[in-house]
């Protein structure tokens, strides 16, 4: 297993960080991943997640699966308290403001995820709440 693939939570972020996305850019299977900085909807503090993401035209998508848990992860609730959002796509970072797809919208791009992450339709199987999409489109 490369160095890439047994990163995990901060120190993901820290190598993703300090090589531009040269380490941890490509994750485990080939998944791109990108960093997403929210503020806390309880702290005011900033927050950063390494997400797995797909490309839809100059958009970017990412899924709120916590692995099909029955809770949506805590990056997802503060993006919906506060849409304003900082996005690390390997050494390029912009702002962007994320929103929540629906209907048709959400069936196209849950599909495209799940060609760059299988296991999503796993995890929508181990649970009932509906796993959010959300494109992060830049400000």
């Amino acid at each position: 297993m490369s160095e890439a693939e047994q990163l995990f939570g901060e120190e993901h972020i820290r190598r993703y960080r300090e090589t531009g996305g040269t380490v941890g850019h490509i994750w485990r299977r080939g998944a791109k991943t990108l960093i997403l900085s929210t503020i806390g909807r309880k702290t005011g503090q900033r927050r950063d997640n390494a997400l797995i993401y797909e490309q839809d035209g100059d958009r970017y998508v990412v899924v709120a699966s916590r692995g099909g848990s029955d809770q949506h992860p805590g990056w997802y609730l503060n993006l919906v308290a506060n849409p304003e959002v900082e996005v690390q796509v390997k050494d390029e970072v912009f702002k962007a403001i994320a929103r929540t797809v629906s209907g048709e919208e959400r069936t196209r791009l849950w599909r495209l995820a799940a060609r760059q992450w299988p296991d999503y339709d796993t995890y929508q199987q181990r649970t009932k709440r509906e796993i959010p999409v959300v494109v992060l489109e830049r400000a």
